[in-house]
């Protein structure tokens, strides 16, 4: 897509040097009431690429609605080159619903590129690429961990693609992830139209955590700059160089029971330490989980309270336990 070409919206246009909020109508609910996504474009006089970050596709996970309430805030089109376009929910009905899903049960991040005459997850899918995804050069898709679940702040992408790893660099997260991508994620959509993605987990779902939130908005900002929307700053600090990993995995719990463990997020781990251990509520019975691999603690579970097969502890597997923990520390100081 040609930076320079005309930018329109569910039908309406955005002028180089303005910003505007769009709505674009979707499914009412079934008491009849209307519901609107709403889409803010903020559009720099100049050309350059076209940024698109959504959150809240999975209506629980809250800090990237935050992260973009921020981001709008701080954008100034007067400096901008290019164009900025930004949906902080994406999955309204989950969010009003404090659920994950779609009233259909379907996840939305499984349902693209999706279709005009499919399910309500499929349509809704299908919207977001048609006007949002499609209008975009590159693109940020913010994530935080499940339920109960918290992760430290990480990108996710497809480091084949070379704009990628511009982009997952530039971020500052801690940890990035080469993750291939999965069938009906919007990932997967964008990268079958030839549009660079990353994801940022950070924080877990249903609260706002302020560390992940502004390593979000110093992050966005930190691709925008490399991606030359944004003019360089000297902060007086080397960029973090984050800890690149291809493989991460979950210990999961081997029986039911009581979850006990001390490991904190960014902790570094030794192939076969103790990650906690479960005990049935009797006391009569307590296994201890080991870990299975070195590397970092970059997601757990916050639940006491686990199902045999549940995932616990997630670590994001290295043998390069020094730099992975300089790197931990130095995100931490900032």
């Amino acid at each position: 897509m040609n930076s320079t070409e005309k930018v329109v919206i569910a039908g309406t246009p955005v002028e180089p040097g303005t910003a505007t909020t769009i709505t674009i109508p979707i499914p009412q609910l079934y008491t009849h009431t209307p519901l609107e996504m709403p889409v803010h474009v903020i559009r720099g006089k100049k050309p350059g690429p076209r940024l698109f970050v959504c959150a809240a596709i999975h209506g629980d996970e809250l800090n990237g609605v935050e992260i973009i309430r921020r981001l709008i805030h701080k954008t100034n089109n007067s400096r901008l080159r290019g164009t900025l376009i930004a949906i902080p929910i994406v999955n309204i009905y989950g969010v009003i619903q404090h659920s994950r899903y779609l009233p259909d049960r379907r996840d939305l991040n499984r349902s693209f590129p999706g279709s005009e005459k499919g399910s309500l997850a499929s349509r809704l899918a299908n919207l977001l690429i048609k006007e949002c995804v499609e209008n975009s050069t590159h693109a940020i898709d913010l994530h935080t961990g499940a339920i109960h679940r918290s992760n430290i702040p990480q990108v996710r992408g497809d480091l084949k693609n070379p704009e990628t790893v511009k982009m997952a660099e530039a971020f500052g997260a801690p940890v990035i992830i080469d993750s291939k991508v999965r069938d009906g994620s919007l990932r997967a959509a964008a990268d079958d139209l030839g549009i660079p993605i990353i994801i940022y987990e950070a924080g877990e779902a249903l609260r706002f955590e302020e560390r992940s939130i502004r390593a979000g908005v110093a992050g966005i900002k930190n691709v925008m700059r490399t991606l030359g929307m944004l003019s360089r700053v000297k902060s007086g600090k080397e960029p973090i160089k984050p800890l690149v990993v291809s493989s991460s995995s979950w210990s999961r719990a081997p029986i039911s029971g009581i979850f006990h463990t001390k490991i904190k997020l960014g902790e570094i781990i030794n192939s076969n330490d103790s990650l906690g251990s479960i005990a049935d509520p009797f006391g009569e019975t307590e296994i201890e989980i080991q870990s299975k691999h070195t590397g970092m603690v970059i997601g757990r579970t916050y639940l006491p309270l686990v199902n045999e097969g549940d995932a616990v502890v997630h670590i994001a597997q290295t043998d390069a336990v020094e730099t992975a923990a300089d790197t931990f520390a130095d995100f931490i100081e900032r």
